[in-house]
């Protein structure tokens, strides 16, 4: 139906005649002449309509509104007024023939970058979305990147083998989505939260390089990060150690950096969860800048100060150039550090002057020496703002971390064009709940010990550290893996700490502790979350425009109006209780 696409010809095609096929994106009657941009996945070309030559097409086309589909046949021309911007910007078609296929509606919101549709109405009509120059590069990038590692993969030995949607329910991790099953009255499967066991099966049954790219599902709260559904890029290996996954993934992000941005990163920084914690308060450190936490407990004179002098940790960070903050400013800075979220007691303030005085929230409490001595323990320079927390350690630390961020926003130090990749190790093995009385696992209960921290699983559990690993990319976990247990009586040790009996242990997954049996080999893998690799590589914050068909906030899709009601012989067909 077409011999070309609307984003193709150039003045190398001057003279052909060529037929192209697209939606109406703008018209502009000039009396005697009317100027159509057509535009289809690949571009947008102008076509010209002549009253002169061929009235009765110029005024047929006149009848046409934004969005109608057509075809138009004509002869490539060179342009007098170019348009630059445009890859076809040198050419236009003089139409010597078009065909309307289908009308359109006006549609509730115009299809361009910069859309004056709202994020619910676009969700509505996703399917026009979609047709947005900048949502249309979204998923080409997609595109791309999945090419880029199906290819990385292949070429490292990977075999690419699906894994089951249909699954067991298991108490660990995110709620699960759960499907009744018709067959099985009052049994249900679950939707896999990820491939976890069943990659580690395949590590059992030889296959030693396994990967896929798989839809997951968790029933959680969403955010900007989070869908309901999600895709991501799920990896084993056997016959490895800790830094053979590294090495090999760090390979992968490197491949991915190199041929899609242009971008050389170098060797990937290891920084240790402790590590990431002290400095940063976060065990997701954005190190596009730097502002590590200084620890100033011992830098303030004691008795001066009760809320220093009892807290169990102070700290503070150093906001360069920023000492001339108002008043206002700093209000809000306190503000944000008491919100809710955050939930902060107060916020304590050092200006370092330009011309060599200190200037604080404490003046009453500490002297100018006290207050220099502090800035020292800083680093700070003349013309910084010190800004300090004091309280519990960790949460205290996290406090701080938060707001490390919101004032590296305010200074502009977070480009989404600056990528810093690193990765975390060493995570705690366990964490415990206070509220359950009991330990959970940090990251799943498959994840191995550190080889010589396994004798304090029976000591000192809280002590013992994770063979595990993060990919941190500016601030956000886009992979995580670690070594797998691969022996059946650490792995019966391991459900023990974690509060299962042998029988709710062997119910659940006796299937994979059978498989021990069976001769295991040594294995550990890694997962990235697709969608937030895409986002960040194309620069932004949410996931949902790099995922065609997204949820809403509240988890729905609104386009199609799901989730929704089944009938009442539906529920009676899959032995679940009808509304009657």
């Amino acid at each position: 139906m077409r011999t070309n696409t609307c984003g193709e010809l150039s003045l190398k095609n001057k003279g052909e005649k060529v037929t192209l096929c697209g939606w109406i994106q703008r018209m502009r009657d000039m009396g005697g002449m009317t100027f159509l941009d057509l535009r289809d996945r690949y571009g947008i070309t102008q076509i010209v309509f002549n009253m002169e030559t061929n009235a009765t097409l110029c005024e047929q086309v006149r009848e046409y509104g934004r969005e109608c589909v057509i075809g138009v046949t004509g002869t490539v021309a060179e342009r007098s007024n170019k348009n630059p911007k445009l890859a076809t910007g040198e050419i236009e078609i003089l139409a010597s023939d078009v065909h309307l296929y289908n009308r359109s509606k006006t549609p509730p919101f115009t299809i361009e970058e910069n859309s004056d549709g709202g994020d619910e109405l676009r969700m509505k009509y996703r399917y026009l979305d979609l047709r947005r120059p900048n949502v249309r590069a979204n998923m080409e990038l997609r595109h791309r990147l999945g090419m880029l590692i199906r290819n990385y993969m292949a070429g490292q030995g990977f075999l690419e083998i699906e894994t089951p949607f249909l699954i067991k329910s298991t108490p660990e991790g995110a709620r699960d989505f759960v499907v009744p099953s018709r067959m099985n009255a009052g049994e249900f499967y679950a939707l896999p939260q990820s491939p976890q066991t069943f990659k580690q099966l395949l590590m059992v049954s030889g296959y030693d390089k396994y990967f896929q790219i798989v839809r997951c599902f968790r029933d959680e709260d969403l955010r900007a990060d989070r869908q309901p559904e999600f895709t991501q890029l799920d990896c084993e290996m056997s016959f490895v150690e800790h830094d053979d996954i590294l090495d090999m993934f760090e390979g992968l992000v490197r491949h991915l950096f190199s041929a899609e941005k242009g971008i050389e990163v170098g060797a990937l920084p290891r920084i240790t969860y402790r590590e990431a914690m002290d400095n940063y308060g976060s065990d997701k450190p954005d190190i596009r800048f730097e502002m590590k936490f200084a620890c100033l407990k011992e830098a303030f004179p004691a008795g001066k100060f009760g809320v220093f002098d009892t807290a169990e940790w102070v700290g503070g960070i150093v906001a360069s150039g920023c000492a001339e903050y108002t008043r206002k400013q700093l209000d809000e800075l306190t503000d944000f550090v008491k919100r809710p979220q955050i939930g902060a007691s107060g916020l304590v303030w050092i200006k370092c002057a330009t011309d060599g005085t200190y200037k604080s929230s404490i003046d009453k409490f500490y002297t100018p020496d006290d207050l220099a001595a502090v800035a020292a323990a800083t680093r700070a320079q003349a013309g910084d703002l010190i800004l300090i927390m004091a309280g519990a350690d960790e949460k205290t630390k996290e406090q701080l971390g938060t707001l490390r961020l919101h004032v590296a926003d305010l200074l502009g130090l977070r480009r989404s064009d600056d990528y810093k990749p690193l990765w975390v190790i060493d995570f705690p093995l366990l964490e415990w709940n206070e509220d359950d009385k009991r330990f959970y696992a940090k990251h799943h209960p498959f994840t191995s010990p550190k080889p010589e921290h396994i004798p304090l699983l029976d000591t000192h559990p809280a002590s013992v550290n994770a063979n595990a690993y993060d990919m941190v990319i500016n601030g956000v976990e886009v992979g995580g893996g670690s070594i797998r247990i691969h022996d059946r009586t650490l792995q019966k040790k391991m459900f023990s700490i974690l509060g299962f009996s042998d029988e709710e242990a062997q119910k659940q997954f006796g299937f994979l502790m059978d498989a021990f049996e069976y001769g295991a080999p040594p294995h550990g893998g890694i997962a990235f979350g697709f969608d937030r690799l895409a986002s960040l590589f194309g620069g932004a914050e949410s996931i949902r425009d790099f995922i065609a068909f997204p949820k809403n906030n509240s988890g729905r899709d609104v386009m199609i109006d799901s989730p929704s009601t089944i009938s009442d012989d539906q529920l009676k067909e899959l032995n679940l209780k009808t509304t009657a």
